[in-house]
């Protein structure tokens, strides 16, 4: 591994002005796509390569005007005629392509390295992190003040209906989803650690990504190198132990000393006052005061994703008028909870949920959005994690309000090291023993089949997966949603 032309953070900062063309390697990554065009919004002269533009970044990038090209037609000249080159996290260490990239003589970064040094060093970056909720929180802050009447830029690693998932802004503030996964097969630390955060929210933090991390404790480490660096602000979830613990153990090294927790167990709250599948009303304490606000978003986990932006806001002065005026016609990002139709008389449901924790909580807010309907939940565990033996008993213990499982078995293996893979049948037969019925399916033909067993207007079908399930999401099923 020759890793010579590889640029820290600080000397990108320090070079930034020499720097004119980029060059993304693997672009059509979720993260990467936004990041170009914010490069390219920025003023750079940006292109990229993948070896498939698959939908939706591929189709997204067809029409930002980034000149785009099949990995195969990239040659070392090529490259050569580039200033920066950014390669993308899919790059393995061990393939022929990092060979290239590291010897062509071109200096190389991760995409967080680049939109660190090159947009967020200058901005007012407020960091959402945390194991659960990363993409719908960013979305929140977004829109609550883009409706507050201020132009913030934003980083949002999702697709969203009818905007771009990265805008620039004028600077006053950048809300950026702030994601503990590594950034490069060349810098194995979290892409926050390379944010220039001045604000962090902390939704959560629990063990996950055990292909990267090995225990809770290692994710801990990631956030305690990077709070020295926080500049004015720390919000923080009260309802996970291990944030506690991470306050604690970084009270030394910490810049800011003053944490501010919300929560179900904080004294700020929230607290749910009523909801129906329109509307929620909850209460949070403000400047020693009870207020109110009412949101057209419903679920738990939701309410305390909002709450979190509302603290905010309130703490940087605007008016608790205005904020109750932009909270009720919030919009969620796809593939959260995300109402795709109907299919033969069933609501289908399409969420990312893949953690034990976000499985528990989705099923709850279901539960409140259809108080009338049974949920069958398909589950695709796709995750190196979710569908590795590390999450064996708790996947048992977090259908609590499906009416029906029915298990998509992973295709692939796990890759985390010294793990078995998800044991979905044992699954299936202890859902079955606590009155849940369940079942485990390995290919699209079984899973179509247990789908249209649970079809009908007394059900709701609440399909979580971050990949295809497998391939139902491509499959004909798609076009008979209503």
């Amino acid at each position: 591994m020759n890793l010579k032309n590889k640029i820290e953070l600080s000397e990108l900062k320090a070079r930034k002005e020499s720097i004119q063309k980029i060059f993304f390697y693997r672009i059509c990554g979720t993260g990467m796509g936004a990041a170009a065009c914010l490069l390219k919004e920025k003023g750079y002269d940006v292109q990229g390569a993948d070896l498939k533009f698959y939908p939706p970044m591929g189709d997204y990038l067809k029409h930002t005007g980034i000149p785009l090209y099949k990995a195969e037609e990239i040659t070392p000249e090529f490259l050569k005629g580039f200033d920066l080159i950014v390669v993308g996290n899919v790059v393995s260490g061990k393939s022929p392509e990092a060979r290239m990239l590291e010897e062509i003589g071109v200096p190389f970064v991760s995409f967080p390295s680049a939109i660190g040094a090159l947009v967020l060093n200058d901005v007012n970056v407020v960091g959402i992190a945390g194991t659960h909720g990363k993409t719908t929180t960013t979305y929140f802050f977004t829109q609550l003040f883009e409706k507050l009447g201020t132009n913030p830029g934003y980083f949002i690693g999702g697709v969203i209906e009818g905007r771009n998932s990265s805008r620039l802004g004028d600077g006053k503030y950048f809300f950026i989803e702030s994601d503990e996964y590594d950034s490069a097969y060349f810098e194995k630390i979290s892409k926050f650690r390379l944010y220039c955060i001045d604000h962090l929210i902390l939704t959560s933090l629990e063990f996950d990504h055990a292909d990267i991390f090995k225990n809770v404790q290692e994710i801990k480490d990631q956030f305690k190198f990077a709070l020295p660096e926080i500049k004015k602000s720390i919000l923080v979830s009260s309802d996970y132990p291990a944030i506690k613990e991470l306050q604690l153990e970084s009270k030394d090294t910490a810049s800011v000393k003053d944490w501010r927790f919300y929560g179900e167990q904080s004294l700020l709250g929230p607290k749910i006052i009523k909801c129906d599948p329109s509307q929620t009303e909850f209460s949070l304490q403000i400047a020693g005061k009870t207020e109110i606000f009412k949101t057209n978003v419903v679920g738990p986990h939701n309410i305390l994703n909002l709450s979190a932006a509302v603290l905010f806001a309130a703490a940087e002065g605007f008016a608790l008028d205005s904020i109750r005026k932009s909270l009720m016609s919030l919009q969620m990002v796809k593939r959260r909870q995300e109402v795709r139709g109907k299919y033969r008389g069933t609501t289908v449901i399409d969420d990312f949920a893949h953690h034990p924790r976000a499985v528990q909580e989705t099923i709850r807010a279901i539960n409140l959005l259809y108080p009338n309907l049974k949920v069958c939940v398909v589950i695709e565990p796709n995750s190196a994690t979710a569908r590795s033996s590390i999450f064996q008993k708790e996947f048992g213990e977090c259908f609590l309000g499906a009416a029906e499982v029915i298990w998509a078995r992973p295709e692939k293996a796990t890759t985390v090291e010294g793990q078995q893979n998800l044991d979905c049948i044992e699954l299936s037969h202890r859902l079955k023993k606590s009155g849940i019925s369940s079942v485990a399916v390995s290919n699209l033909v079984d899973l179509r089949e247990q789908i249209d067993l649970h079809t009908g207007d007394k059900n709701v079908l609440l399909i979580l997966s971050n990949g295809t399930c497998l391939g139902l999401w491509e499959s004909d099923f798609v076009r008979e949603i209503h």
